[in-house]
């Protein structure tokens, strides 16, 4: 049985970033938790667990998740929460507590909604959502990638700001601001600095749906023999079973899970990939009509080819790209998917990118998937690879695909 209420489960993402790197320590890392779930009372989310890492600490969330790092914080939210109205509040809190007055860079991303009629406040379509974003920042550009009537991405993003700019209305005039919701003028972003090489940024998301049965049953705990295993207890034993605790090596990874009940499943972990600390995260909406998973990662991945995206010389146990998007997408065993790499520009990005997509379609073509779409994008100072899939025989939507 399942409810008949459908569930949004493609999220928010919101990540704001105060510095270029971690060199202010501790940073965000040092505001108490009660000042997050303050904020996460606005957004409408409760935080269930969190994992206390060496470089960032990672919140399960009611509905999703939040890592929060030194120098910059990352709020994905899923369901019908109003992620954009913890903006105010985050920037309040980094301001008052961290003497971080500038945001040094933001960024804003979703898949399409399958319900946007059931979205609230800003999140109602995403031309509002952009005027919202566009009365806290000066500096923002508002993209689609793919199929404006179909499976598609949405991404806001501004430009870095050097330390004599001012990113920021001030914080006397959001409310009128929003209450206005007028958009700034967007300077170019051609010449825009990047990151430096050994501090490249990338992140991959695989986003999925129409999950097959087989694949949907596991995560509806009801039917059980365990029921009473719900929750954290029950959610680790199905990581292990599903093997979603050995994505990476386990004696490197810290994971942590919840089963919901009646159905629904949510992790973070934390990876130690040998130079650094890393995340990966998962959510899960097994219902039939809505079925939706989502993989992200910023775990630098081993090159096993100088041509692919990935760090030369790191562990050799840590999956490369092709490894990592087959184990995810068998696992959850989609109709249909769509896969993001976002990533810092560097010097060798044209190559890796193109090398990206390559490795997506060599890693789904041998279990029946073929691409319908293949975009990659510059913008200012990062680089997208953006690729959809479907499998042979999979007919119409989940319930709906839409803004």
């Amino acid at each position: 049985m399942q409810s008949s209420t459908p569930f949004e489960g493609p999220e928010k993402l919101l990540e704001i970033w105060f510095a270029p790197s971690a060199d202010r320590l501790p940073g965000l890392r040092r505001i108490d938790r009660a000042v997050w779930e303050e904020m996460l009372d606005i957004v409408k989310c409760k935080v269930l667990s969190v994992i206390v890492g060496e470089e960032l600490d990672a919140y399960l969330l009611s509905e999703s998740s939040l890592f929060v790092s030194p120098h910059k914080i990352i709020l994905k939210t899923c369901g019908t929460t109003l992620n954009l109205l913890g903006l105010p509040r985050i920037l309040d809190i980094a301001s008052r507590h961290c003497g971080f007055h500038k945001v040094w860079r933001c960024f804003y991303s979703r898949k399409s909604f399958m319900f946007p009629e059931r979205q609230l406040g800003p999140h109602r379509e995403w031309g509002e959502e952009v005027r919202y974003l566009d009365a806290f920042f000066r500096n923002g550009s508002a993209y689609t990638v793919g199929k404006v009537n179909g499976d598609h991405w949405l991404l806001y993003l501004t430009s870095p700001v050097e330390d004599d700019e001012d990113t920021l209305e001030p914080l006397s005039t959001y409310g009128s601001r929003l209450r206005m919701y007028t958009p700034s003028p967007t300077p170019s972003l051609e010449d825009s600095p990047t990151l430096p090489d050994l501090e490249q940024d990338y992140t991959i998301e695989i986003l999925m749906s129409h999950m097959s049965t087989p694949a949907r049953l596991p995560f509806f705990y009801h039917q059980k023999e365990a029921a009473e295993g719900r929750g954290h207890s029950y959610a680790r034993k199905l990581s292990t079973e599903l093997g979603i605790d050995t994505l990476f090596p386990v004696d490197r990874t810290t994971l942590d899970a919840f089963a919901f009940d009646p159905c629904g499943y949510s992790a973070n972990a934390l990876v130690d990939w040998g130079g650094g600390e890393g995340y990966y995260t998962i959510h899960v909406t097994p219902e039939a009509g809505w079925s939706y998973a989502s993989f992200e990662c910023n775990v630098p991945l081993p090159s096993r080819d100088s041509s692919v995206l990935g760090v030369r010389g790191l562990d050799p146990d840590l999956p490369d790209l092709q490894t990592l998007v087959r184990n995810v997408v068998n696992i959850f065993d989609p109709g249909r998917l769509s896969i993001t790499l976002f990533v810092s520009t560097s010097s060798k990005s044209d190559v890796a990118i193109e090398a990206a997509q390559h490795v997506f379609k060599q890693s789904l073509s041998p279990r029946g998937y073929y691409r319908n779409e293949k975009i990659n994008y510059e913008f200012g100072g990062y680089d997208l690879a953006f690729a959809s899939f479907q499998r042979l025989g999979t007919k119409g939507r989940n319930m709906a695909d839409k803004d």
